[in-house]
């Protein structure tokens, strides 16, 4: 037996820990954290350990499935579907045109550099505007903040942990998450480093998470964060709290904030947030006054109905305090390949470049509102979807009201699906295509180098060669793209070396891209620059500084006037619709519905794990004691809970740790896939109580509207205690795949 050690990182959420990985004859069989790795140090969460199972799975797809007559996948080989995919998408073209192909990637190819640049060149290159991704139910509406603030939506502030004295976290839970839009390893020493040097993180959520627990928590009203920014800034600017020196030199257009933030004092806000106006003063007064602060929002603030306000005011926070590209306040990276300006060197850091035929909502990098996805399939006209790829994704369980999109998917002309199981979603493909797991592939984090709280790179080899025949995804599209004629390039150079017959590996565009970027070693002109052979060569990786480089917004500003725009008039049109926005709870639907995070699990995907599932798992609504005595519900109950789009039935746990009023549910279960173990942990889709139309989606990014939603409790059965007592720690949703 060959025995060798192997070390590579994780890529199941943006921590980015250290593994070692033991494989045995050829096959994965122990992954342990990397005590060498320079930041995680010897951590690395229960999921990253549990990704042995997923590798070795025996529901695992490992060869190409086609569906045959009676409705049953079936073997067969790589050549005998590319053939019949490839015929079948080029009649699709021929009959509907190019933008009537789309194609939806869920959260596992953002940790994949090779997919997602490879999705969005094949899209581009046969001109279809139809790319969806998990974005738009998880942090679309940050990046359309961006856009508003800074000129692009890729430049965006990370708090500056390791120096910042106050932290104020807005709707994120990053001890159990382990930080988003935020890559900052072993991140409760970070946080606890925070109050050791005297400083102070306050935490504002709905529920009283991990983090809240470890912290201060300020409890809200779920979807009351824009009412509670507004109050914050009428505190700042009325008692002249502002940096107004900060803010002549950084910004244009302060005055709508200053004018729209009159009219919301804390005694104005205090029904919408829950939050007493003294308690809203002293959060106002103590960030303004810290001799640093950083203000960070997530998932729990942006999945509501208006997300990129709220992203819009955090930034906002941070500017009127003179904390933006401060010491300890919100920094800007400067990773060794700069994303925001690779990007809009090619011209793919749009905003609103292209809109959506439902609704006419704008493109956030690429992205339209994948909540429309089965009214884009079933809607009759010029650029209706007619053939469908899934990559890495499971929309049924992910999108609202999945019921709709498994009927829509049954009608195209051609669905496809690369992944490693068949799941809820890809069970109506026409074929499903083996693809490899990441420890089955080469990779550096290019999307994440930006967010290190400190400074850093590395990349890996493949650990293990793909099991059975499984294939990369872009491997996968290079083929699906020969058939039409095309090379897969948002780039349009690259498209021309593609007609001479030159062909750009993902290993060799990073390695251009690392080499000419400001650390890079320009092809030898700079002899201590990097390249990707200098980076594989350290796999424990590379610390590039000690902090984050501040006076660095000058290079990040991509309007003409060089300034921060805090007066944009889609801003305006959102302060404006706020003024009579109506409560969401009514007598019919009395609570409000969150997401929750459980610790062992990530949204759908790795529900198959024996290790993560040991013990019996349950799905319980997450209940406060004093709601549940108003609807006569006890601990273990079973209950029907319903929403204006649809209703789910659930055992319910109490605790008070939820604001009243407030009820918790966990997104990603209600498995009827290919998958044992997930299918036989019962449980039910959440996102069936979400809302999917038009008119419920946030209209800036088009975000779907997953937090806060109106519903109501029905008493089913009085149940067991026993029912509720397996569920785990949570925290407020973050992505959804």
């Amino acid at each position: 037996m060959v025995v060798e050690e192997k070390v590579t990182f994780c890529r199941i959420c943006e921590s980015l820990c250290g593994l070692v990985a033991t494989v045995e004859d050829g096959q994965v069989t122990k992954l342990r954290p990397d005590k060498d790795h320079p930041l995680s140090l010897g951590y690395a969460c229960p999921k990253g350990i549990a990704m042995t199972d997923l590798q070795n799975d025996t529901d695992r797809v490992l060869h190409p499935l086609r569906k045959n007559a009676d409705g049953e996948f079936e073997r067969v080989t790589w050549k005998e579907a590319l053939d019949e995919i490839s015929t079948r998408l080029r009649a699709v073209r021929d009959t509907t045109g190019p933008e009537s192909i789309g194609w939806y990637m869920g959260n596992p190819g953002a940790f994949s550099y090779s997919h997602t640049i490879w999705v969005k060149g094949f899209l581009d290159a046969i001109g279809s505007p139809h790319y969806y991704s998990a974005g738009s139910q998880d942090v679309n509406n940050r990046f359309a903040a961006s856009a508003l603030l800074y000129g692009s939506p890729l430049v965006v502030p990370i708090p500056d942990l390791r120096r910042t004295k106050h932290l104020l976290i807005v709707g994120a839970n990053p001890l159990v998450s382990h930080g988003s839009v935020l890559t900052a390893h072993r991140i409760r020493d970070q946080l606890m480093d925070i109050t050791k040097r005297g400083g102070k993180v306050v935490v504002v959520d709905p529920r009283r998470s991990e983090t809240a627990k470890a912290f201060e928590h300020v409890a809200i009203n779920p979807d009351g964060d824009a009412w509670m920014l507004l109050s914050m800034l009428n505190v700042i600017f009325s008692e002249g709290l502002e940096d107004t020196a900060a803010i002549q030199a950084q910004s244009q257009g302060v005055e709508l904030l200053r004018d729209a933030a009159a009219g919301y004092p804390p005694e104005a806000t205090e029904e919408r947030t829950g939050i007493t106006p003294d308690t809203l003063r002293q959060m106002a007064r103590e960030l303004a006054t810290a001799e640093s602060a950083a203000v960070y929002g997530r998932t729990g603030s942006c999945l509501g109905r208006r997300g990129t306000l709220v992203s819009f005011l955090l930034d906002a926070l941070n500017i009127v305090t003179g904390n933006l590209d401060s010491p300890g306040g919100a920094v800007f990276g400067r990773p060794p390949v700069a994303l925001d300006e690779v990007a809009d060197r090619f011209g793919l850091a749009t905003y609103g470049s292209t809109r959506s035929r439902i609704g006419n909502f704008p493109d956030v990098l690429g992205n339209l509102p994948a909540t429309l996805l089965a009214q884009e399939m079933e809607t009759p006209g010029k650029r209706q979807i007619r053939a469908m790829f899934v990559s890495a994704g499971n929309p049924v369980l992910s999108v609202p009201d999945g019921n709709s999109l498994e009927r829509a998917l049954d009608k195209l002309d051609l669905m496809v699906s690369l992944d490693f199981y068949v799941n809820e979603t890809n069970k109506h493909a026409d074929f499903v295509l083996p693809a490899t797991t990441f420890l089955e592939r080469d990779d550096l984090p290019i999307a994440f180098l930006g967010f290190h709280s400190k400074p850093f790179v590395n990349y890996t080899h493949k650990v293990v060669e793909p099991a059975g025949e499984a294939r990369e995804e872009w491997e996968i599209i290079e083929d699906l793209a020969k058939a039409l004629g095309v090379t897969p390039s948002s780039v349009p150079p690259i498209r021309w070396l593609g007609k001479l017959g030159i062909k750009i590996s993902p290993q060799r565009l990073a390695d251009i891209l690392v080499r000419t970027s400001g650390d890079g070693d320009l092809f030898g002109l700079r002899r201590k620059g990097l390249n990707l052979k200098k980076i594989a060569a350290q796999p424990h990786g590379i610390v590039l500084a000690e902090h984050v480089a501040t006076g660095e917004l000058g290079t990040k500003l991509r309007h003409k006037d060089g300034k921060v725009h805090l007066g944009p008039p889609e801003i305006a049109g959102e302060l404006e619709r706020i003024k009579t926005a109506a409560f969401e709870a009514s007598d019919e639907r009395p609570l409000q519905l969150i997401g929750l995070r459980e610790l062992r699990s990530h949204n759908s995907w790795m529900h198959n794990s024996e290790i993560l599932t040991r013990g019996g798992r349950s799905q319980p609504l997450h209940m406060n004691p004093l709601d549940a005595a108003r609807f006569g519900v006890g601990e273990g109950a079973r209950v029907k809970l319903a929403s204006k789009s649809g209703e789910v039935e659930v055992p319910v746990t109490l605790t008070e740790d939820l604001v009243e009023g407030t009820v918790a549910l966990a997104h990603g279960w209600g498995h009827k896939g290919g998958w044992q173990t997930a299918n036989g942990l019962g449980g039910v889709n959440v996102n069936v109580l979400a809302p999917s139309g038009a008119e419920d989606i946030e209209p800036l990014a088009g975000m779907a509207f997953l937090n806060g939603i109106a519903v109501s409790v029905e008493l089913v059965s009085a149940g067991s205690p026993a029912a509720a007592s397996v569920s785990e720690s949570v925290t407020a949703a973050p992505q959804r795949d």
